[in-house]
Order: C-alpha cells, then sequence, then structure tokens
C-alpha cells in the first residue's frame, strides 16, 4: 500500500520470478504429482513466461524506437523504423558474441544477445552495455568493443539513488541523510547539503526536480522527529535485534516537508512558502521550459483540497493557480499526481484532469488559472494523458469508452479545441500505448483475458502500420487451456454492475460438483479483475482452478476505473459493502452455475486482501467456509493515513467508522478454516497487528492457523513460493476438491 500499484501486486509479481527458476525441473516432478497438480504446476510455469507489456525506447529522430524480444537463449533487439515501417535487428549478434568472448574469457552463453539493455553513445554511433557485472562500449560501424575501467564506469552510471541532469553534466543523489551532486566529468562530488540529520533528514531526488539549464535542483527535507516508532524484530541474526523506523498510522503525525531550490555552483538555497499546515502534502511537478517557475501540488491531509502551485525560484513566494475540491476525496491520486497536469510547450497553457463532474476529464487552462475550455465529456472517462501534439492540436490520452466493458482501455484523441475526439484502437481489453516524441506514431500492446497479447506499431490517426509480435502460445495445447468466462452481476443493492472473470479447470464437466475460491482485493485504490491474457493481479486464480476449483475474482462497488459516484461509496464506509457485493456475486454466479458447490466456499487476498478475506470469513461465516488471508490489516488504525483517511478522514472525526472497519471485534464470529500469513519484518502492514488478531481470536476462543514468515516484508519475496503451495494445500485439504 506505499504504492498503490505496486505494494499488494509485489507478492505476485515475486511468485512469478521464483517460479520461473523451477521451471526445469517440471518433467521431474510430474512423474510424482497427480494429473491435476501437474496442469497446476503447468499453469503457473506457463504463466511465468508472460512478460509486462514492452516499453519501447524512443531514439533521436524521435520516431524509430528500439526493445528486446525473446528470452535469454535467444535475445535480440529489434530497431523499428515507423516512417520506413521496418523492424530490423539493432545489431549483428554472431559478430558481436565473436567480438566480446575475448573480453570475458569464454563464449556467452546462449546464442542470443548477452544483454538487453544498453545506452546509446557518441550520437548513436556506439552503446555502452554491461556483461558479467563488466562494461564495455562498442562501437556499431566496426564492432570494435572495449571495457570501461572501473573508475569511469562508476563515474559515468549513475548509483542506485542519483539522477542525471539535462545537461548530463552531474547526478545527483542521497547519502547520509543529506542531498549530493556528482560530476560526470571528473567524478568529483559536492555536498549541496550537510545538515541532515535521522528524522530530519533530506529526502531522495527526481528527475522532474532538476531546472530546465541544469543550473538549479528542488529539495525536499522531511521532519519525522514527532513520528511514532516501531519495532521490527530481527529473530534470524545471531542475537536478536530490534530496529525502529517511523511509521506513520492514520491518527498520528505525518511530519512535516519542506521543500527548497538549491543553486548547484553557489549552494545557495531558496525556501519555497509552501503554507503553514504540518499535515499538507506536497508533489513536486516540474519547471517551466525557461526556469522561470516552478509547479507543485499541495493537497491537505484528508485528500479534499487539491491545488495546483507555482513557486518563483528566486525569492521562494508561491501562488495558488488552481484550486479543486470534493465533498469526499479528489481521486486524482489514483492516476498518479503529475499524469493530472501537463505544461504545454508554450508555457501559458497546461492540461488539467479533474472528477469534477463525477467522471474523470480533460481541460484545457490558461497558466493564470482560468479555464479555457473542457477538452472531453460524457461517458468515457479518461485514464491517462499520454502525448500532446501541439503543432496539430491533438492531445492523446487513454480511456475508457465503451460502455458495456467499462474497463476496456483505448487511445484516444481530440483537438485542443474539444472537438473530434476519436477512438484509436478497436479491439477489447486494455491497450498499453507509448507515443512517440514526433507524435506521427504510437506503438501499443493489446490483450484480453481470452485473447493473447500483441505488439503494434501504427500512425498517429490509429492506421495499423504492421504487427511487432505476439505473445507466444504453443504451450496452450499442452494446458488443454480453457477461456476465462466474464461476467455481469448485480451488487448487493440489486441495481450496480459488477463485472468479474470465472475459471474453470482444464477437465471441466458441468455435471460434477466444484468447490469455489474466491480471490478478492477490494482495497478503495485499485480496480483488480484480469483483463488481459495470462495477467493482473491473481494469475494465480487461474492455476488454482486446475486443481479442481471454481475460482473467480470481481471488483465490488468503492473501486476506481468506474466514476466518482461507484468509487464514492466506499467513503466513510470501509468494510460496509465489500464482503456483502462478493456475497451477492457468488449467489448469482451459482444460480446459472449449479456446478458451482456453495457447502464448499473458500476466499483469499493479500494486504488489503488478507484484511477482507478475513473479513468475508467473520461476517458472512455462512457463506465462507475456508480463508486464507495474508498480510491483512485488520486494524484500520494502524493503516498508513493515505490509505483509509481519504475513505475515512481522520480517526478522531469518524472513530465509528473506523471501528466497524475493523476486524477485531468480529473475532468471535469465526466457524470455518481459517491461515493467517504474516512477515515479521512487514514495514507497510506491521505484524504486530496480525497478532492482535490473533489475541483477539484465542480471546474468543477460535481456532486457527498460522504461517509466520522471519524477516520477510509485504511481499513475502524469498518465501513466496512457500506462500503459494501452502495456499493451495490448505484449500485442497479443507475444500476436497
Amino acid at each position: 500500500m506505499k504504492k498503490l500499484l505496486t505494494t499488494a501486486c509485489l507478492f505476485v509479481v515475486t511468485t512469478i520470478v521464483i517460479v520461473s527458476l523451477l521451471a526445469r525441473f517440471v518433467s521431474a516432478q510430474e512423474t510424482k504429482l497427480g494429473e491435476r497438480e501437474v496442469m497446476y504446476q503447468r499453469y503457473v510455469n506457463f504463466s511465468a513466461t508472460f512478460k509486462p507489456p514492452v516499453q519501447p525506447h524512443w531514439m533521436t529522430d524521435g520516431s524509430s524506437f528500439w526493445y528486446a524480444e525473446g528470452g535469454p537463449a535467444n535475445s535480440v533487439i529489434y530497431k523499428i523504423d515507423p516512417k520506413a515501417n521496418t523492424k530490423t535487428p539493432l545489431f549483428d549478434s554472431v559478430r558481436l558474441r565473436h567480438a566480446l568472448a575475448p573480453l570475458i574469457g569464454h563464449e556467452p552463453p546462449y546464442q542470443g544477445l548477452p544483454f538487453e539493455e544498453f545506452t546509446f553513445l557518441d550520437g548513436e554511433k556506439a552503446v555502452k552495455f554491461s556483461v558479467e557485472k563488466k562494461a564495455f562500449v562498442l562501437q556499431l560501424d566496426s564492432y570494435s568493443i572495449a571495457p570501461v575501467s572501473e573508475e569511469e564506469k562508476s563515474r559515468l552510471e549513475p548509483g542506485a539513488s542519483e539522477v542525471l541532469s539535462p545537461d548530463r553534466r552531474w547526478f545527483a543523489g542521497v547519502k547520509d541523510y543529506n542531498i549530493y551532486v556528482r560530476s560526470t566529468d571528473d567524478g568529483r562530488t559536492l555536498p549541496l547539503t550537510d545538515d541532515g540529520i535521522k528524522g530530519y533528514n533530506w529526502v531522495e531526488v527526481e528527475a522532474k526536480m532538476w531546472s530546465p539549464d541544469s543550473s538549479k535542483l528542488v529539495v525536499m527535507k522531511v521532519d519525522s522527529r514527532q513520528v511514532p516508532s516501531m519495532p521490527i524484530v530481527h529473530w534470524l541474526k545471531p542475537t536478536v535485534e530490534v530496529e525502529w523506523m517511523s511509521w506513520r498510522r492514520a491518527d498520528g503525525p505525518l511530519g512535516t516537508r519542506e521543500v527548497f531550490i538549491a543553486d548547484i555552483l553557489s549552494k545557495r538555497q531558496i525556501h519555497i512558502n509552501t503554507g503553514n499546515d504540518p499535515d499538507r502534502r506536497l508533489f513536486i511537478l516540474g519547471w517551466q521550459p525557461d526556469g522561470s517557475r516552478l509547479y507543485f501540488l499541495r493537497m491537505d491531509r484528508e485528500y479534499k483540497k487539491l491545488e495546483l502551485m507555482a513557486a518563483d525560484p528566486v525569492t521562494g513566494a508561491a501562488r495558488t493557480i488552481l484550486t479543486e475540491t470534493q465533498k469526499t476525496f479528489v481521486a486524482g491520486f489514483q492516476y498518479g499526481w503529475s499524469g493530472g497536469f501537463d505544461l504545454l510547450q508554450d508555457g501559458k497553457r497546461f492540461l488539467w484532469m479533474s472528477e469534477r463532474d463525477g467522471g474523470n476529464h480533460l481541460y484545457l487552462y490558461n497558466i493564470d488559472g482560468s479555464l479555457i475550455r473542457r477538452l472531453t465529456e460524457g461517458t468515457s472517462p479518461v485514464v491517462r494523458l499520454v502525448g500532446v501534439d501541439e503543432k496539430t492540436g491533438w492531445v492523446y490520452f487513454t480511456a475508457h469508452v465503451d460502455r458495456q466493458r467499462p474497463y476496456d482501455t483505448h487511445l484516444c484523441r481530440v483537438n485542443l479545441d474539444g472537438k473530434n475526439f476519436t477512438q484509436l484502437t478497436e479491439t477489447s481489453g486494455q491497450h498499453y500505448v507509448s507515443v512517440a516524441p514526433s507524435k506521427e506514431f504510437f506503438e501499443e500492446w493489446n490483450s484480453s483475458v481470452d485473447r493473447p497479447g500483441a505488439m503494434e506499431l501504427r500512425r498517429a490517426d490509429g492506421k495499423l502500420l504492421q504487427t511487432l509480435s505476439k505473445d507466444n502460445v504453443n504451450g496452450l495445447k499442452e494446458l488443454k487451456w480453457r477461456p476465462p468466462e466474464e461476467f455481469v452481476v448485480k451488487a448487493a443493492d440489486g441495481k450496480t454492475d459488477l463485472y468479474g472473470v470465472l475459471y474453470t479447470p482444464y477437465d471441466f464437466d458441468p455435471n460434477k460438483k466444484y468447490p469455489v475460491i474466491d480471490f478478492i482485493y477490494a482495497g478503495p485504490q485499485a480496480a483488480v479483475v484480469p483483463q488481459f491474457f495470462m495477467g493482473n493481479w491473481f494469475r494465480g486464480a487461474q492455476a488454482m482452478a486446475q486443481l479442481g476449483f471454481v475460482t473467480f475474482v470481481v471488483d465490488g462497488r468503492g473501486t476506481p476505473d468506474r466514476g466518482k459516484a461507484f468509487q464514492d461509496v466506499v467513503y466513510g464506509n470501509l468494510g460496509r459493502y465489500e464482503i456483502p457485493d462478493h456475497v451477492a456475486t457468488l449467489k448469482q454466479l451459482a444460480e446459472k452455475r449449479p456446478y458451482m458447490d456453495l457447502n464448499r466456499v473458500g476466499i483469499t487476498g493479500y494486504s488489503w486482501g488478507g484484511h477482507f478475506a478475513l473479513r468475508a470469513m467473520l461476517l458472512a461465516p455462512e457463506v465462507y467456509h475456508v480463508g486464507v488471508a495474508g498480510a491483512g490489516d485488520t486494524d484500520l488504525y494502524n493503516h498508513l493515513p493515505n490509505d483509509v483517511e481519504p475513505w475515512l478522514g481522520q480517526p478522531q472525526k469518524n472513530k465509528e467508522a473506523y471501528d466497524y472497519g475493523s476486524n477485531y471485534w468480529l473475532a468471535g464470529n469465526l466457524e470455518g478454516k481459517l491461515l493467517l500469513i504474516h512477515g515479521t519484518s512487514d514495514d507497510n502492514v506491521p505484524f504486530s497487528v496480525t497478532m492482535r488478531m490473533v489475541d483477539a481470536l484465542i480471546r474468543a476462543g477460535k481456532f486457527f492457523d498460522l504461517i509466520v514468515l522471519p524477516e520477510e516484508n509485504h511481499g513475502s519475496v524469498a518465501r513466496s513460493t512457500y506462500v503459494r503451495d501452502a495456499t493451495r494445500r490448505y484449500f485442497q485439504e479443507h475444500l476436497k476438491p
């Protein structure tokens, strides 16, 4: 929950990484397993071969790009020239491997390129790449390769937290609580600050913090000395150690942020006047093209008031350009803060996203904050702004266009005059888009739950130029793959449509009875129903079905992507409607699918999903018989503030809602089989909340199972295979497929 789309996903993503290492052992395992176990493992390993959508690397001509394709055994890096409509290997693999072998002392493994990432040098006449932790420079005309010395490598390559300046002369980073810059010319390091201490420290730098001329850097200092500490116990050390870390919780201080503009050479710092509210949230957006202004967002603690601010880098004075307010919450944080603001090249106008009328739409403003015109409207809410071509007047963005498929995402465009709205992509499902810097072309990857992904090259008007690649689905026949079933049901209110996906086993027989597993997240900041092939948060649901279960995923009311009213249901009501919506879904599905056995129903989830999987077991014990709840924050008071306060306000103002949404008070309702899983080093959802839930269950005289993961953080990275297998075994044992 630290990052809205990364934390709950981390469990799934890390599972994929570890599973891929097991693939080579599958054949040997299959001789010892039953057919369903074999099919389950095949699905797990097959899904691990699917990578996230390819991100094109645009080249200096503004239209061409390169990307890597294939696995380690046959990796190829292709150059795409949209103007010529060609796809050619960027490197001669045989020639490169031959030139590299003497430098590393052996032939590179496999047959493809020994790297998938590189950096162009000297106007794209040379490239720098790394193999076996050694850096090399390749001249593309002669294919001569020279090693990069360790001194030169450390000088030219950024550290883990360093950001390169626009003129490529400096890296900026953080060390020992202070900001420094490092010269790419001679490697010398210059401190920009020297007063940072633990608890009152300077924080990380982002690329947008550099001024356009690279002479200044926005730096932020956070005072968290009043923020309470939380212990992380390191049980596996030779002697048990306790680490104390700051813990921001819903009823505590956030820590105060201060913003300064530091001059690189003089080290002079200008303090930006961001206001006196200690609970304000600040987000840096970037600079005026000529460096005359800095733009940032200021948000109140409960996310009801969002202000676009402009600061003078000479005086530090700041003024409000635009204010957004909501009676519930401003939802911009779901789309990424910077995604709601785009300064046009003329520096006189900007684009702004807002849900002020109930749907997320684009507006064009003068830089003084006066509205020029609205650009989009109606029932096609904008998801992300992806590009503006000021020369032709087109604004490119992704949106939910199809009312019958409200989660499908398409690329669209509209004129800056608010006319000629056009949908540029056609197929159902998801379209992940990158628009060329020239704005003449775009690359897109598209897929749906029953259609493998395809990477396509298109003109700016949507005309298909060529299909660049497709997902490799040669293994589907071996899987005896059955397409998932997309469904629509009514929420518990009997009126609102809910959308989901249902999976059945490879040997499905509609005349048999199957136990059911509900895969739940239900957090108010993310929609999780699978929307593309073998993907999204719950790809494990399809593998689990192969063991003889019917599994499903549904997004209930209170989640995003369906407009403000749909999400506002959760405001002041966390924990009130999520489980009733899932129960209503389960019952409606079973009405038309008699093969679903409602006497054997399980539920599982992680993070917010862990919270709600447990809550389902306690609120609806007559419906859910077996539950596996991982890293669930069962106490809303102990959530991070930005995870609950936008929907509930602060606890002192709404104690009744916090009490109701927590799970401790429901402990006495447990009737089924429950497995709790939590890592002892979780710095996102404290391990202590599960211990309090354990205590509540013990006091209520309820029996349950518990897996403690020593030294594991929120994603349970090192033990993700164990967690997945424990979940599988628990449902097999108690639901008996």
